[in-house]
């Protein structure tokens, strides 16, 4: 599939911000977070212009971006609109929690309810993220089960490495969120790991036998393409990368996506002060030029079923 930037921001930005507010709204409540204005208004600020931002940024991928509130409406069988209702759903109880946490230092009670009914809202909206691309029967390298635990696993990642760096400025207790983060990244890594497995392993079910129901007769190619230039199809779903490329870009989401940033919170956890700070810092950064490359793959590897058609005898 062609990897339109637009698409890359939107699934590593939205993502980061969705989860950090889900750690937020969780953690508040429970008091395992600071509970100064401060702390709660740049925490919220961060996680809105992530997740906005990237819902935004979505926006430019469509044809008709002014028709994009019809999508709304297929609640019952689309997975982006669920998305989509979810996200908005999401604003208002963030919103509640937001003001009574700034203006009224409250993270209990019914705010606290807010907080976490906003934080089970965004997980649920990252969920439906990832089962946007995990339902595409047609694209056996999302159509599985690794898709959506990948995704979430990501998205948590990137949430727990803003909210390790945030909390160091304003608290000293910070080795809780700093040892949840190497945990996380590692187990983001891990799913990773899988994911590119079964995709390197195996294959969809059609071949060119199968679409054309040929199979019977013999061994099948096809004699030429549909046609002789370039459509939306070749463009959108016939996507090729080099192989060296994408081992070179798959070994940088290693690097810089999970190695650094696990060594970066791992050291954090255990130097603390300015030089902690550095350590997540560097973490967050190094996370989002891999998270990017990550997500970069995630479209460029896809094939659709339907270039069989187009001369390729596996997707």
């Amino acid at each position: 599939m062609h990897p339109a930037l637009s698409i890359v921001f939107f699934t590593t930005s939205s993502g980061a911000g969705f989860a950090l507010l889900t750690l937020l709204g969780l953690g508040a409540p429970l008091g395992l977070l600071p509970s100064s204005a401060s702390f709660g208004f740049a925490g919220l600020a961060v996680a809105a212009l992530f997740a906005v931002g990237g819902l935004a940024s979505s926006a430019f991928h469509l044809g008709r971006p002014e028709r994009a509130w019809r999508a709304f409406s297929q609640w019952r069988s689309s997975w982006l609109s669920r998305e989509g209702i979810l996200a908005v759903l999401t604003l208002l109880p963030a919103a509640i929690f937001g003001i009574g946490w700034v203006f009224f230092g409250a993270t209990q009670g019914l705010i606290g309810l807010c907080g976490v009914l906003a934080a089970g809202l965004a997980a649920a909206t990252i969920y439906c993220t990832g089962m946007i691309y995990a339902s595409l029967k047609p694209i056996h390298q999302w159509h599985n089960q690794w898709v959506v635990p990948t995704y979430l696993t990501l998205a948590l990642m990137s949430g727990c490495l803003v909210l390790d760096f945030l909390i160091r400025l304003w608290s000293a207790r910070y080795g809780g969120v700093a040892l949840l983060t190497s945990v996380v990244v590692l187990a983001a890594w891990w799913t990773k790991e899988r994911y590119w497995r079964l995709i390197d392993t195996t294959s969809a079910r059609s071949t060119v036998a199968s679409a054309t129901s040929l199979g019977s007769r013999g061994r099948v190619r096809m004699l030429e393409a549909p046609h002789t230039e370039e459509n939306y199809l070749l463009k959108e779903m016939g996507f090729r990368i080099a192989r060296k490329h994408r081992r070179e870009l798959r070994r940088i989401a290693r690097v810089a996506g999970f190695a650094v940033p696990a060594l970066a919170s791992f050291c954090g956890l255990l130097l603390g002060g300015v030089a902690g700070g550095i350590a997540a810092g560097l973490g967050v950064a190094s996370a989002a030029l891999g998270l990017v490359a990550e997500r970069w793959l995630f479209f460029a590897e896809a094939k659709h079923t339907v270039i069989l058609y187009y001369g390729a005898d596996v997707v």
